[in-house]
């Protein structure tokens, strides 16, 4: 079962002016899926910047490793 919960914002007059001109918009329908794109958006960002993160390790010495492989290979060719 998906428990709701009720939050509270302010805008400007001007804003909640131009809205009542449409009220054919679901105004709270449309801020709500508004938030959760924006919020799934954010943990899928946070989650790749940890799997990046814990592949660091791999990444410095795969880097590496291909620094010290250029290397031999000039000092071959000299």
């Amino acid at each position: 079962m998906l428990i709701m919960v009720s939050i509270t914002f302010s805008i400007p007059e001007e804003t909640r002016k131009i809205m009542k001109e449409f009220p054919e918009v679901n105004w709270t329908h449309l801020v709500r899926s508004s938030i959760e794109e924006k919020a799934k958006k954010l943990a899928l960002r946070k989650e790749l910047l940890k799997r990046l993160d814990s592949e660091k390790d791999f990444i410095d010495w795969s880097v590496k490793l291909g620094k010290e492989a250029k290397k031999g290979r000039a000092l071959r060719l000299k």
